[in-house]
């Protein structure tokens, strides 16, 4: 039999897997009109909130199902799902159409999907279209919920290959806890949910496979190629042979991995690396201490804020950020303050805004946000200098774009300070402050940031985003996110260069920093201070014990000098392949 390569798509989780074709059908719900009498309205709508309430308990489930070891942002796209099952335009605007149109409630809840996703698809900025998926997510949810009592026998998907246009959050980690091999999605980028849920659950996975739906069928046996984004069927026995080598390869590497635990980050001219752990939930602790990692980079607090109607006072903050210091045991952690905004809504409390015509990832965010009301920041800050008092604490500051802003924190923190000393309560040392730099212009003032901060922290996955003018998240123009773009990599040097010359660390936390086909890159531009998500970390570990630093500033310094030269794509392969990353058999 022939090779058939049927798609290639967007690696968006490296490993092999092989298996049968499920074709997991999901979209816009496809109801016929249905009306109904006026005696059975009463009954209806009490239908429809029942399943409303059934999807909520089914999310919730969901939910409690995530792994401790996953991270834990998954836990905040399903929340966001949650939240819309109390929004009054998917709850309480269906049950008005089945009270004045005499409609079933399939049909309510139709014409309301369609009414929402019209204006979605109206909207001029990208990332608001984009959210019409999660409109048709949570609308799947209830409608799935109206028809639960009917018999539907449920698949055996142990080691199934699922093939879908798209999986929502809840669908993600079902499908992993019903032991899936692997998953291929029409559509997806490489910063799309479904990409970072794949690579946080380590499912083999290929997203951004136009028309795989239409072109393979259930049954069929396919091979997922998550190492180079390819998705094959109808191989013969010589590919299968070589793709089941691939495997055992990779599940020996694995093994080889866990030997690195405990091991230093060197490189082999001896230049030592700091590697720490992007982290948000309590339960991300345990993972972290097993890796014997150097510390906590990037310590997310907004999931306090997250699915609740009141913002968290202060001994909440307190509370949660001391059962991370204490389960950390010493381990130093950086606590990002608030980067609520854009992909991360605190529904009810943000100031008005009108969202229809705000670009969320260019308005009201983050440090603006904290800066512009103070009543959210200032708990945080001072639960943060209570809890420096039991182990070694700093505070990251998101989205700086001017020193202004810097001025204005470290004014809130020495009130703070005051302010606790004058209510007897016991305080850590002084807390340094560091801002992330994931804005262009504070990228093009590093210098200056340099000179008044403690340290910085590039937050790659915003820098590119905005630097190439691109929404990350936008399927139709995820080609252009370009992590090695010249623009991208002359800002990134400029801030390593910033911090060396004002001896100020420096280190990465955004998804780049745990790629590994771009560490030695990075090593060579300078950096020596990485944060990924604990499952990137032993990988990355391997890598830097076998590449050469000295080696590397030669070669990427010639790298910088030809940016725009034709040779660039050659030159970053052959930094790449320093330490043999793309070895897979």
């Amino acid at each position: 039999m022939t090779l058939c390569c049927m798609g290639i798509g967007i690696a968006a989780t490296r490993g092999i897997a092989i298996g049968e074709a499920h074709l997991l059908q999901r979209g816009s719900v496809d109801a016929a009109p249905r009306f109904i009498d006026k005696s059975d309205i009463p009954a209806e709508i009490n239908r429809f909130r029942q399943a409303v309430s059934d999807a909520r308990s089914q999310l919730f489930e969901v939910r409690e199902k995530i792994p401790e070891s996953t991270r834990s942002d998954i836990a905040a796209f399903i929340d966001a799902h949650m939240l819309m099952l109390d929004d009054t335009a998917l709850v309480e605007v269906p049950i008005n159409h089945i009270r004045e149109r005499c409609c079933s409630a399939e049909w309510a809840l139709k014409i309301q999907r369609d009414a929402l996703v019209q204006v979605f698809e109206a909207m001029e900025d990208s990332y608001l279209r984009t959210r019409k998926d999660d409109v048709d997510h949570v609308v799947n949810q209830i409608h799935q919920a109206l028809h639960s009592d009917e018999e539907m026998e449920q698949p055996d998907l142990r080691g199934k290959v699922i093939l879908a246009r798209d999986l929502t959050p809840a669908d993600t980690i079902l499908m992993r806890h019903l032991g899936i091999a692997a998953f291929v999605t029409e559509t997806g980028g490489p910063m799309s949910h479904t990409a970072i849920l794949a690579r946080s659950l380590g499912i083999p996975a290929v997203v951004g496979v136009r028309h795989a739906t239409r072109y393979m069928r259930n049954g069929e046996r396919i091979i997922v190629d998550g190492d180079r984004g390819v998705v094959l069927v109808s191989t013969d026995e010589t590919i299968l042979a070589h793709y089941r080598r691939r495997i055992e390869a990779g599940q020996q590497h694995a093994l080889e991995l866990q030997r690195l635990v405990g091991e230093p980050a060197v490189t082999v001219d001896g230049t030592g690396v700091r590697l720490m752990a992007n982290i948000e939930l309590p339960e991300d602790i345990e993972a972290t201490r097993s890796l014997a990692v150097d510390g906590v980079g990037l310590y997310r607090t907004e999931y306090i804020f997250m699915n609740r109607d009141h913002p968290p006072d202060e001994e909440e903050h307190y509370q949660a950020y001391l059962r991370v210091v204490e389960g950390l045991g010493g381990i130093p952690i950086t606590i990002r303050t608030l980067d609520l905004g854009a992909d991360k809504q605190l529904y009810g409390h943000l100031p008005g805004q009108d969202r229809s015509v705000c670009n969320p990832a260019l308005g009201l965010r983050a440090i603006r946000l904290c800066l512009k009301e103070p009543g959210l920041f200032y708990p945080q800050l001072r639960a943060i200098l209570r809890v420096a008092e039991h182990g070694p604490v700093r505070i990251m500051i998101p989205m700086l774009s001017n020193l202004w802003e810097v001025y204005q924190v470290k004014s809130m923190l020495e009130e703070a300070r005051t302010s606790l000393a004058d209510d007897g309560e016991s305080i850590g040392a002084e807390v340094p402050v560091g801002g992330m730099i994931e804005v262009p212009a504070a990228a093009l003032s590093a210098d200056a940031f340099a000179r008044e901060l403690d340290f910085l922290s590039i937050g790659t996955n915003d820098l590119i985003q905005y630097t190439l003018a691109i929404d990350r998240v936008d399927d139709e123009i995820n080609y252009l996110y370009d992590p090695v773009h010249p623009s991208v990599l002359r800002l990134i040097k400029m801030v390593i260069d910033a911090g060396n010359s004002h001896q100020v660390p420096v280190s990465m936390c955004g998804e780049m920093a745990g790629d590994p086909q771009l560490i030695p890159l990075l090593l060579g531009m300078g950096l020596r201070e990485f944060s990924m998500q604990p499952g990137a970390l032993l990988e990355a570990k391997k890598i830097i014990r076998e590449v050469d630093s000295g080696e590397l500033t030669t070669m990427v310094s010639d790298l910088m000098s030809r940016l725009d030269d034709s040779r660039t794509a050659a030159m970053l392969s052959q930094i790449a392949n320093t330490a043999n990353v793309d070895s897979a058999p």
